[in-house]
């Protein structure tokens, strides 16, 4: 399938906007970049309610934000959904991903709960692994408290976000301290260390490049870390059994396809329940980016109906 008509317009402004280097950009202009893009979500859906909280991370408190899907009975017990963002590690917040975490909640029909992980290079790695874990920890510990079914707990995220979420699978089942229900992960990167045919035949002019994943990697790791250590690429873990139901969504057009799929197939090969679905036409973070690209809403009833067969 060709590239989708709307996505392509996107990408056709973007590259005239784009800076030259992006190596040369600064952490400051690299946020205000993601803020900026993450404008195009569209106008935020109306959910049940938003609230944040505090919960006790790895080196001081951590902001959560809870979303309850729209027209919950109050006091009702939901499956519950733990959600980190993408930014490449270095970039994104809970406002800027405010509006993908309220369509989750009323797709999924589950309660999100949006980490305020650290971010480099203030934070550098394992902070964000550490705070992921930790903070999945405690809700699982917590999660009656939050009106969340603690036997219908799950992980989900995007982009670096989804890193994150695959992290934290791989340790809950390593150290078997719980089991968590399902993960779900939205265009993952899942091997920083490698290489596919998508990042090759995608490697410029569709949103993600080489540059901008090398830029946040070089922030997000100290000189002394293997990007293949499985807390960054979680591609390479050596086994991926006992690990939880899986589903997996990719873009056609995005560089990290690939490895989002070998992941799918791995785990299958495992023999882990996973699904895998791959968005035809579309480019990185379109789910992101419905005020342009209308097929997301579209995507959101189908991500929340696969969430939704996880938990039940």
């Amino acid at each position: 399938m060709p590239l989708d008509p709307r996505a392509k317009r996107f990408l056709s402004t973007l590259a005239v906007v784009n800076p030259a280097n992006v190596a040369a950009l600064t952490l400051s202009e690299r946020r205000s970049a993601l803020r900026d893009l993450m404008s195009f979500s569209g106008p935020a859906e109306a959910v049940g309610g938003v609230e944040n909280r505090t919960l006790p991370g790895a080196d001081g408190a951590l902001t959560v934000r809870v979303y309850t899907p729209a027209e919950v009975e109050p006091g009702k017990s939901l499956p519950g959904l733990i959600y980190f963002h993408g930014g490449g590690l270095v970039a994104g917040s809970l406002d800027t991903h405010d509006p993908i975490c309220r369509s989750l909640t009323n797709a999924s029909e589950c309660r999100v709960v949006s980490v305020d992980y650290r971010l480099a290079p203030e934070h550098p790695f394992p902070a964000a692994v550490m705070d992921a874990y930790g903070a999945t920890r405690w809700i699982a510990e917590h999660a009656s408290d939050l009106g969340i079914d603690p036997d219908r707990l799950g992980v989900c995220g995007d982009s670096a976000g989804a890193t994150l979420a695959a992290v934290v699978c791989q340790t809950a089942s390593a150290t078997q301290w719980m089991r968590l229900a399902c993960q779900f992960l939205l265009c993952p990167i899942m091997d920083f260390a490698g290489d596919s045919a998508s990042r090759r035949s995608f490697a410029q002019g569709y949103l993600v490049d080489p540059a901008t994943l090398e830029h946040d990697l070089r922030h997000y790791l100290g000189p002394d870390v293997d990007r293949a250590d499985p807390r960054v690429s979680p591609l390479r873990a050596p086994q991926l059994r006992n690990l939880p139901p899986t589903c997996i969504h990719t873009a056609e057009f995005d560089p990290l396809r690939d490895e989002g799929r070998t992941y799918a197939q791995r785990l299958q090969s495992a023999g882990v329940k996973t699904t895998y679905r791959c968005h035809p036409g579309m480019i990185h973070l379109f789910y992101g980016m419905g005020a342009l690209i209308p097929y997301a809403g579209a995507a959101f009833k189908l991500m929340g109906a696969d969430i939704r067969c996880l938990l039940t």
